[in-house]
């Protein structure tokens, strides 16, 4: 009997191990699989180095006269021979780790074009290992799964390499040219990440900020304007902001609007960058300042008085609970009024714009559920590896929250401002 036929007793030991371990079955597979390709790329690259030589193995061909002379094309082919192998670790996608035989020649000229020299994984495992990291998982955090995941463990450098090479779409993108929008609402707002930085020779973990701008066009559409590092407290910092897009050509007579909180000097700088926009103060910042001038047993009654002022019907009607409050809170928090005072009008300015706008323009909640996402993305890695590292993290989460926006029309995905508002209000 033939050696290759399994008895019946060796046949239900393996069904019973089957039964008992079935993953052990998908293991074997996989081993054999591997061995499968690792022989098929083999092969495939000893045919590469035939070619390349322009002969079969132990075939000779004599120099003629005059073909000896000179560097490279046919004499070094002709001069050239095989040189044995070396062996090299190669990941695939699907199939794991590969111990593949590499043909070599004996003047080193050759080069496999299936495998190129230095590489360890294929292109399509780049690109996924790029998708992890953007998706929000460390650097460290890909290396410690990595083993698991493909089998073998890839370094935190190796993954840094790789996501170096998005950044070039990345820098694409983030400065793409404006021309072609018609951009009438902008929305401006900063958020703050912890950043490796280097300073004078030191690497130091600082907290830096990143500017967003988002703006709505002609058709209702959000788009990412700008994503840069910057000083959010710094108004002249957002004057670049805002002349660095209309350099990359931005309409500026176009914009009808910008919403920002309450940074001193703001509003001031985007009026004389956009000198036909106007201002709309974030209501739940201007909020926030009368409410932290107020004691605390009155801050419910303050924040209803708020409500009726900002969810008024009219402007006109908004007023009227305007001096209404101030007749009334005058003398016991003459602080808290002079801070409303002072933003009362900007916070109104979104009576002015088509109603059906009106509670996406009355706060800063577009933006803010941007910080908020990309808050939620980078939560993992705590630290940002750089500023490179976090414009090619953050924007691929633009990107993706872009495509969402296109079935989601301004204005109509998001809460009631009202409702933010007053959660925003009962908790402070």
């Amino acid at each position: 009997m033939s050696n290759s036929i399994v008895s019946i007793p060796d046949f239900r030991s393996l069904i019973k191990e089957v039964a008992e371990e079935p993953e052990k079955v998908f293991d074997l597979l996989k081993i054999d699989m591997r061995r499968s390709f690792e022989g098929a790329v083999t092969e495939l690259i000893k045919a590469e180095l035939t070619v390349f030589l322009g002969r079969e193995r132990y075939e000779r061909h004599p120099l003629k006269k005059g073909e000896g002379e000179g560097e490279g094309g046919k004499a070094m082919n002709l001069t050239n021979y095989r040189n044995g192998y070396y062996y090299r670790t190669y990941t695939v996608k699907n199939v794991g780790p590969l111990k593949v035989q590499i043909s070599r020649d004996r003047l080193g000229k050759f080069n496999s074009r299936l495998i190129n020299k230095y590489e360890r994984y294929d292109k399509s495992l780049e690109r996924e290992l790029g998708l992890i990291f953007l998706s929000g998982l460390s650097t460290r955090g890909i290396s410690l799964i990595s083993k698991s995941l493909i089998g073998r463990k890839i370094s935190a450098s190796e993954v840094s390499r790789v996501n170096a090479e998005l950044l070039t779409g990345i820098e694409s993108w983030r400065l793409r040219p404006l021309h072609e929008e018609k951009i009438k609402y902008i929305y401006v707002d900063g958020v703050n990440f912890s950043m490796r930085v280097k300073l004078d020779g030191k690497r130091s973990i600082e907290r830096i900020p990143m500017l967003v701008s988002i703006g709505v066009n002609e058709k209702g559409r959000r788009m990412f304007l700008g994503i840069q590092q910057g000083d959010k407290d710094s108004a002249s910092t957002w004057r670049e902001i805002f002349k660095d897009l209309k350099t990359r050509g931005l309409d500026h007579t176009f914009v009808k609007l910008g919403i920002m909180d309450g940074l001193p000097g703001l509003e001031k700088v985007f009026k004389e960058e956009f000198p036909n926009a106007k201002v709309q103060r974030c209501q739940v910042h201007a909020a926030q300042n009368v409410l932290t001038k107020t004691p605390k047993k009155m801050k419910p009654e303050v924040a209803d008085r708020l409500r009726d002022i900002f969810y008024a019907s009219s402007k006109e009607n908004a007023m009227k609970y305007y001096q209404v409050f101030a007749d009334k809170y005058e003398s016991g928090i003459p602080s808290a009024v002079q801070s409303l005072k002072n933003s009362i009008e900007s916070c109104l300015t979104f009576f002015s714009f088509p109603e059906e706008d009106w509670r996406s323009l009355r706060t800063t909640n577009a933006i803010e559920r941007v910080n908020k996402e990309f808050k939620r993305r980078t939560g993992p890695m705590e630290i940002l590896a750089g500023e490179k590292s976090a414009y090619r993290l953050l924007c691929f989460i633009a990107l993706k929250m872009e495509l969402h926006w296109r079935s989601a029309p301004f204005g109509k995905e998001n809460l009631p401002a009202l409702e933010n508002f007053k959660k925003f209000t009962q908790n402070t």
